[in-house]
């Protein structure tokens, strides 16, 4: 679903608020960490770290998708905020590697870390990071940018809660393993966290269809239509969560034009109100243009074709 002018602005002066209080954890843990040589605290302040940089990202893909679309950029820059959650999910994962690396170091040359100052910087991220996280909670309904980012704050917090724990553990019984220890559960967080939206971004990137609709109940929805003999050559994909795109071929039983129109108008409603898809492009046939099956082959197509001079490389 597009975001209306206030509803982007909205969200505009909310993200700024995010990247200053998430500049406000990175700086406390990472300082407050290397001060008191807590390996957990400074895995967090580099996990948020990263965070800040796709919290900036998050930002830009918001102002992008805004704008309007062009000759060039036909349907706009709706998947400016999906390749920014690819982009995001890809830096968490090297994130975690790395803060994997930190902790088996630790853990063979452990390092006495005062746990009381470990429970107060924790928690002061706690909090901050909540406050994040409902600040992206409206706008993540819609939106698998902002989602990605909701979920990466909410995730943080209680992985900052799990630090001050770990800090309760350490003043409790001086078990320093617990620091390095800690940080295998925020790279569990970013694992869990990231999974679902890197799979996502794929699949809509990679033209799939929309998760909630099968190609195959569309096509048999369309069938059921008096009037329509066959569809074949039928493509769903997603510009992004919530705006989905169909195109397919229907094969007519009757001719006359009028019979015609009134099943495109029938075709069209049919599939808007049991799928929600509302931009969608039915070509009507009295003849089968493409009988090789239900989805149009590209291959085929490709092979078929000759490319003009001007793409030099299709031609060869």
């Amino acid at each position: 679903m597009s975001l209306s002018s206030a509803q982007t602005t909205d969200l505009r002066h909310r993200l700024y608020m995010a990247l200053i209080l998430n500049a406000v954890i990175v700086g406390g843990e990472f300082v407050g960490g290397a001060f008191i040589h807590s390996v957990g605290l400074m895995s967090d302040a580099m996990h948020n770290f990263i965070d800040q940089g796709s919290l900036f990202l998050t930002l830009y893909a918001v102002l992008l998708s805004a704008r309007p679309a062009t000759a060039r950029s036909t349907f706009g820059y709706h998947r400016a905020g999906i390749v920014t959650a690819l982009v995001n999910a890809t830096l968490l994962i090297l994130a975690a590697l790395g803060l994997t690396v930190m902790a088996v170091r630790r853990l063979i040359h452990p390092t006495a870390v005062p746990g009381g100052w470990v429970i107060v910087i924790a928690l002061f991220s706690f909090a901050a990071n909540m406050a994040i996280a409902l600040l992206l909670q409206k706008a993540a309904k819609d939106d698998l940018n902002i989602r990605g980012a909701f979920w990466h704050m909410f995730g943080d917090a209680w992985v900052c809660f799990g630090v001050a724990v770990s800090g309760l553990v350490m003043m409790l019984t001086h078990w320093m393993l617990v620091d390095p220890l800690i940080s295998f559960v925020v790279v569990a967080a970013i694992l869990k966290g990231v999974w679902p939206i890197l799979k996502e971004s794929l699949q809509i990137l990679m033209e799939s269809a929309p998760r909630d609709v099968n190609a195959d109940q569309v096509s048999e929805a369309i069938q059921a239509v008096p009037g329509v003999r066959n569809v074949h050559d039928l493509h769903l994909w997603e510009i992004r969560p919530g705006l989905s795109m169909l195109t397919c071929h229907v094969g007519l039983e009757q001719k006359e034009e009028a019979v015609s129109f009134q099943l495109l108008r029938e075709i069209r409603g049919k599939v808007a109100q049991e799928f929600g898809i509302k931009h969608m492009t039915v070509q009507l046939e009295k003849d089968c243009c493409h009988p090789e099956g239900l989805h149009c082959n590209l291959d085929n197509l490709l092979a078929q074709h000759k490319f003009p001079s001007k793409y030099p490389l299709a031609a060869r």
